[in-house]
């Protein structure tokens, strides 16, 4: 029977290879226990809620092989060289923070935290790694995997976004239910989901680490997505600080706002179009707003270019 080590004790690198050894991988004993937790799969299916507890202060050494990622889970870009450095050093030290994986049966685990430790020690050719087991259904294995990471894992605004997003729409979560999940403030999660909607090289350089979150935030309180795509420019080029793109951005906004003469619906689709069609030239000009009559204005400069507009414009928006 594996021994159990509480979260409150803090045991060496050693401490944890020798003491967490279990018969992980080598079946169940007698009668179908898990003969390494004491817990058969009838408790499982009778008091689930008591397994969990019984398993969530415990670690047990699986087997590498036996353990699988997630294809759900939020990060889903690991940086090469960082990971080899990470390998390099539990080829010495082991894996001290335990990953958290998800029993389907007792060959099979799924990770709901910790992939990037998990493919480490793949790379350093370990044979089994600490890990908490929990009990869970799809549902509840969708939610712990997004929270856990948001929570312990580095991942990038775009990724984090994205986890707000899956969460809020699979659990039919207000901004307040989730800000209280994960530990955030209401407007944390307000920030992060606005930068759903910026323009993609945006996304692109949050993802690639090119700008912070403070930069998206700023770039996201600008509506025109070209503009964006503008200040993001001069942002990389510049090396601007958050400071200094927050007042680029105020200086833009004061000058939309002394041109802007359309109502917001109708400037919100101007943008929409103009980004699509990758041109500032096109125009939206109302003829009587109340009844919604007006004109879209496309100019082009030759034959080609205005099939290029046209086919686009085949996409709705």
């Amino acid at each position: 029977m594996a021994k159990r080590i509480s979260k409150k004790k803090k045991p060496s690198a050693d401490d944890l290879r020798s003491s967490l050894r279990t018969v992980a991988g080598k079946g169940t004993g007698s009668g179908g226990r898990l003969s390494y937790f004491n817990i058969t799969e009838e408790d499982i299916q009778n008091d689930p809620a008591g397994v969990s507890k019984e398993l969530a202060n415990t670690v047990a050494m699986i087997p590498v092989v036996q353990i699988a990622p997630n294809p759900d889970q939020p990060r889903k870009e690991f940086e090469p060289e960082a990971l080899q450095e990470l390998a390099d050093s539990l080829k010495t030290y082991g894996l001290i923070q335990p990953i958290t994986v998800r029993r389907f049966n007792d060959h099979e685990y799924q990770i709901i935290s910790g992939e990037r430790r998990w493919r480490a020690a793949q790379l350093a050719k370990l044979e089994e790694i600490p890990t908490y087991i929990r009990i869970a259904s799809d549902q509840e294995m969708t939610e712990m995997a997004l929270v856990e990471n948001i929570q312990r894992e580095n991942l990038n605004p775009m990724e984090v976004a994205f986890s707000y997003h899956r969460l809020i729409e699979e659990f039919n979560l207000s901004h307040e239910m989730l800000a209280e999940r994960v530990g955030k403030k209401r407007a944390t999660i307000t920030n992060y989901l606005r930068l759903l909607d910026v323009h993609l090289e945006v996304m692109q350089a949050l993802k690639s680490g090119g700008i912070s979150m403070g930069h998206g935030r700023a770039l996201a309180g600008i509506a025109d997505k070209l503009l964006q795509k503008k200040v993001l420019d001069k942002v990389l080029e510049s090396r601007l600080s958050v400071r200094d793109t927050e007042r680029m951005v105020r200086e833009y906004s004061k000058q939309t706002k002394k041109k802007k003469a359309l109502p917001d619906n109708y400037q919100r689709i101007l943008n929409e179009l103009r980004a699509k069609l990758g041109s500032k030239r096109i125009d939206l000009k109302l003829k009587d707003a109340a009844a919604g009559k007006g004109q879209i204005v496309v100019p082009f400069g030759s034959v080609e270019e205005l099939n290029a507009l046209l086919e686009e414009l085949e996409v709705r928006i």
